[in-house]
């Protein structure tokens, strides 16, 4: 098996590659940060040229490529939507022209809108446009969109994945997971902007990578959701944290009543994909140690 990996430096790009390593896939990467890995080149999703990348006739082509950070798409939403609508419009011409035989698009739980402390499970039939928070959601949607106009004029089966908020052992561009983990670590107090009931349903990285995978061979177009099996919230996040580390900072929670529900239900993707959640939340958080710390017995860290 063959297949074409966009943003193939990022965070789950890499985590991709390595379980395609494992299982014998090819994978041919593409970003516009350079790698020394086999198969990389180095171009942007806009390339006009992008074509003459892309093998013909691969199996598949998993699109992670994007603008992601909601600040960057505020900051200069012109050059989000040229990158992440513009660059996806770019890459369904040329997956057209090179016969690509299966699009997986990463989307995001970001599509479903804010949710204030609405606990209902998100389906993926439940797109409200009028909440979508931030232009980068936005951008996602219209990838959705501009997918979706494209299947039903004769491309190939699409295949969108809407992930949850992911975390992994990275060094910037943390979600609360990582943040607050860290702080526990580090700090003798944790300040925490909003409420402790806050919740997601956060998913480990290598969880992304094998959805990722289970996705490969779909037909038509359909659309799951990637996401851990329960709500966590921040609450959980620290104390578990903090019995992992085994450290006691002080916790001051500034805004209890600011609580915010994301439920992204993920029954689809365990039913249809026979994939389901393998990192629980305390695994999750032992893989964020340097691996000479997760080594060491618990006991004898302060």
């Amino acid at each position: 098996m063959k297949i074409v990996v966009t943003g193939s430096e990022s965070f789950i790009g890499k985590e991709l590659k390595r379980h395609c390593r494992a299982k014998g896939i090819e994978c041919v990467g593409i970003d516009a940060v350079p790698s020394e890995d086999a198969g990389h080149h180095l171009m942007d999703i806009r390339s006009p040229d992008i074509a003459g990348v892309i093998p013909e006739g691969a199996d598949a082509l998993v699109h992670l490529a994007a603008l992601s950070r909601t600040q960057d798409c505020q900051a200069n939403p012109g050059k989000a939507f040229d990158v992440n609508v513009g660059g996806t419009w770019n890459l369904i011409r040329a997956a057209g022209r090179r016969n690509i035989r299966q699009f997986l698009f990463a989307s995001s739980e970001w599509v479903y809108g804010e949710g204030s402390e609405d606990r209902t499970q998100r389906e993926e039939d439940s797109i409200a446009p009028d909440r979508v928070p931030s232009e980068y959601a936005l951008t996602k949607l219209f990838g959705e969109y501009a997918l979706n106009l494209a299947y039903r004029n004769g491309f190939c089966p699409v295949t969108v994945l809407r992930f949850g908020i992911t975390y992994g052992l990275r060094p910037n561009n943390w979600s609360a997971v990582e943040s607050l983990f860290n702080a526990v670590r580090t700090q003798e107090e944790v300040v925490v902007k909003g409420s402790l009931a806050t919740g997601r349903r956060f998913i480990h990285v290598s969880d992304i990578a094998r959805g990722l995978l289970a996705a490969l061979g779909q037909t038509g177009y359909q659309v799951f959701n990637l996401t851990g099996d329960r709500l966590i919230r921040l609450s959980d996040i620290l104390r578990e944290s903090m019995a992992l580390l085994n450290r006691h900072p002080r916790i001051i929670e500034q805004n209890p009543a600011a609580v915010s529900i994301h439920n992204p239900d993920n029954a689809k993707a365990r039913r249809e994909l026979h994939w389901k959640p393998m990192i629980d939340l305390q695994a999750g958080l032992k893989s964020l140690l340097p691996q000479e710390e997760a080594r060491e017995p618990l006991c004898q860290r302060s």
